[in-house]
């Protein structure tokens, strides 16, 4: 198998990574040749793009052949067989190793700046190159992701010897590889175009995914959520988790990659931190929620790259629906949310907030969740703003029947799309639309 380029070689392994996609998943790139791989990988997973900084320790009097490899968190690969038959000695690692410290340091600064590095404690982390060769980084590179507490460790390359699975060991749970070719001499020799990937193109990628990592302020709290704002993007929604799920709740995600791929922005974010769920009467506590998904908010217009003067929508399931209807009714956010979408919302407990909301709203509702659809047909009643109510055939409340998010996704998807372009439009035209 012969790649383009990396970019090529990166949409290709992305195929084969098909079954992470929608799972908590982080993608790390192993400077340099790597990231411009991994940021296909990233996109194509909607997931959070960042680097894994590794460095090879050469031999000291032919650099280009590896007797180790060290990453961040102290990560340390050492080939023994190699040390042995060169003669190298403790002192000339060390000095080797300290040299490609300040290496990784420097990196770090110039590829990070004021950016935190992504975490992947707790989540699947795959870590992706343009090839393998010895698996002395790439085995580094594991080894950092470990120390870091990931939950699984896979190792994704679009090419690499036979063999190289059972060379990386423990170090990785898994290793994706399209290409293992008998006849291996060199990563460069299965490009067509295998420059070397400059700094400032490894800045690029991880400035220009679609998916970051971000932190904000709500109050006394800070909390955590992924924004996604594909260029050229129509607006950005908010989605307000019901209870007991949060930022990674797979209905949600699903619905927002199809979101992203009609050019809409999104956040998904917690609405409570992990001490906050501990105590049940925050889940249903609306009130609080809707506050902050107005914290939220007002991070996305203040301060969210490429997002602040773009129409706002927001996505509430179950309880999320009424903290988004009520937030949609707070004076100051009134002109400025342009939709709400509530899928098996219950917006009966926004309460008397409901009348105050002037944002076109769409309640979608499973149509074999009876006690909902009664909900939400009084709930209805009470909503002065445009509405529509629509039953998702054949749907019990999380939609898991077969193509039934899908249906919830193309419909939000449309509600967006409309009421976004008459909001952009004007106040007159958003009036006529709605009306």
């Amino acid at each position: 198998m012969i790649f383009d380029d990396r970019v090529d070689a990166g949409r290709r392994l992305a195929r084969a990574l098909e079954p992470l996609r929608g799972r908590d998943v982080v993608v790390l790139g192993l400077p340099r040749g790597g990231v411009p791989v991994a940021a296909e990988v990233a996109g194509a997973l909607r997931a959070p793009l960042d680097v894994c900084l590794v460095r090879k320790l050469g031999v000291p009097f032919q650099p280009e052949v590896a007797m180790g490899a060290i990453a961040e968190d102290d990560a340390r690969v050492i080939n023994d067989e190699v040390v042995r038959r060169a003669g190298i000695g403790d002192g000339e690692i060390a000095a080797v190793e300290e040299t490609e410290r300040a290496e990784l340091a420097r990196r770090a600064g110039e590829y990070r700046g004021e950016r935190p590095r992504v975490s992947g404690a707790g989540r699947t982390v795959v870590l992706v190159d343009d090839g393998v060769a010895t698996g002395a980084t790439a085995r580094a590179a594991c080894r950092s992701a470990r120390a870091r507490g990931a939950a699984r460790g896979v190792l994704a390359v679009p090419v690499a010897p036979p063999g190289t699975a059972a060379r990386i060991g423990g170090d990785a749970d898994e290793v994706i590889c399209p290409d293992t070719p008998a006849q291996f001499a060199a990563v460069g020799q299965f490009y067509r175009h295998f420059e070397p990937t400059t700094d400032a193109e490894v800045v690029a990628c991880l400035e220009h995914g679609t998916t970051h990592e971000v932190t904000f302020p709500a109050g006394d709290a800070e909390l955590a959520g992924e924004l996604s704002v594909p260029v050229g993007a129509a607006g950005v929604v908010l989605f307000a988790h019901g209870s007991g799920s949060g930022r990674h709740s797979p209905r949600n995600r699903f619905v927002a990659e199809a979101l992203n791929h009609a050019n809409l922005g999104t956040l998904l974010f917690d609405l409570l931190t992990a001490e906050e769920e501990h105590d049940r009467t925050n889940v249903f506590d609306i009130g609080l929620l809707a506050r902050r998904l107005t914290a939220a908010t007002r991070w996305v217009e203040r301060s969210a790259p490429n997002a602040g003067q773009l129409p706002i929508g927001y996505f509430g399931a179950s309880t999320g629906a009424a903290a988004a209807l009520w937030a949609a009714a707070e004076p100051e956010r009134r002109n400025r949310i342009a939709a709400v979408v509530s899928r098996g919302g219950r917006p009966d407990l926004a309460d008397h907030r409901l009348a105050e909301v002037t944002a076109p709203t769409l309640l979608l509702v499973g149509g074999n969740d009876p006690q909902v659809i009664e909900l939400n047909r009084t709930a209805r009643q009470a909503l002065r703003c445009p509405t529509e109510m629509t039953l998702v055939p054949g749907a019990t409340h999380l939609f898991e029947e077969p193509g039934a998010l899908s249906e919830v996704a193309e419909l939000a998807r449309d509600w967006f799309l409309t009421h976004f372009t008459a909001a952009a439009s004007g106040p007159s035209s958003r009036s006529a639309s709605t009306a």
